[in-house]
């Protein structure tokens, strides 16, 4: 994901879940594949840092993007913890917050996809 108004949609229409480490907010925009965003400000860390962050949420999702509905817009925000958090942590976050938001619109859209 890109464009600021994907992200703006996302964050502002979608849903949240949020854990120590990090916030995920699932939106939607239509029936295109699945867009992925990240935002890891300066608060937690230096360039060297957030890219780092960055760089294992984006492995990361590569291994959930299945689970995402068609038209889902998906902003993981990284929190300050995930700087050093454990690879084994951000994951197992990650998978508790995707469970969380997917459970929540199944049951919003009554089980359809």
């Amino acid at each position: 994901m890109r464009r600021g108004e994907d992200f703006e949609a996302a964050v502002r229409r979608g849903k949240r879940a949020g854990r120590p480490t990090l916030v995920v907010h699932l939106g939607t925009s239509g029936e295109e594949p699945p867009l992925v965003g990240f935002v890891v400000s300066k608060a937690v860390g230096g360039a060297v840092t957030r890219n780092k962050v960055k760089r294992r949420l984006r492995h990361l999702m590569r291994d959930r993007l299945h689970r995402l509905p068609r038209g889902s817009l998906l902003v993981v925000r990284a929190n300050p913890p995930a700087a050093s958090a454990l690879f084994e942590q951000l994951a197992a976050e990650l998978d508790s917050a995707l469970d969380r938001l997917l459970r929540r619109r199944e049951s919003s859209t009554g089980g359809q996809r």
